[in-house]
C-alpha cells in the first residue's frame, strides 16, 4: 500500500506542475502567448489572465494534496469536479466553434480523462488506508458544534 501511495504522491505533484506552468504562463504571457495572430480585444486578454491564475491556483492546491494524500479526498474530489466542469465547458466550445489547437485537445484529454483517473486511484489509496473521507465534513458529527 505505501508503494501505491508514493507513486500516486509522485504522479500528482508531477500532475500538478502543468496548470501551474500554464497558468503561470498565461498570466505572464496574455493571451497573445497562445498563438493568436489577430488584434487582441484588452478585456479578452484580462480575462484570460485572470482565468491563468485561477489555472495556477487549481495546480497549487492539487499540490498541497501530495502530503498525507490519502487523507485529501474531500480536496481532490472539489478540485477535480472543477477540471471537470472546465473540460465540460471547453468540449462544448468544440462543439460550439470547432477544433481548437492539439495543446487545447491534449488539456481536454487531460481535464476529462486524466484528472477523474487520478481522483479514481486516490479513493482507492484513501479507501486501502482506512482513511475514507466525506466530501463535506459533517461538523455536527465531529464536535464542532
Amino acid at each position: 500500500m505505501q508503494g501505491e501511495r508514493r507513486l500516486l504522491q509522485r504522479v500528482v505533484a508531477v500532475a500538478a506542475l502543468l496548470p501551474i506552468a500554464a497558468g503561470l504562463y498565461g498570466v505572464l504571457a496574455g493571451i497573445d502567448g497562445i498563438g493568436t495572430d489577430r488584434i487582441v480585444n484588452i478585456s479578452a486578454d484580462s480575462h484570460f489572465r485572470y482565468l491563468s491564475g485561477l489555472l495556477a491556483g487549481i495546480g497549487i492546491l492539487f499540490l498541497t494534496c501530495v502530503p498525507g494524500i490519502e487523507h485529501k479526498t474531500g480536496l481532490f474530489r472539489f478540485l477535480t469536479m472543477v477540471v471537470v466542469l472546465g473540460g465540460l465547458s471547453r468540449l462544448l466550445g468544440l462543439y460550439l466553434t470547432g477544433l481548437p489547437s492539439l495543446v487545447m485537445l491534449g488539456a481536454l484529454a487531460f481535464e476529462l480523462g486524466v484528472t477523474p483517473l487520478l481522483c479514481l486511484w486516490q479513493a482507492r489509496v484513501a479507501h486501502l488506508a482506512g482513511s475514507d473521507s466525506p466530501a463535506i465534513v459533517d461538523l455536527t458529527r465531529e464536535g464542532a458544534v
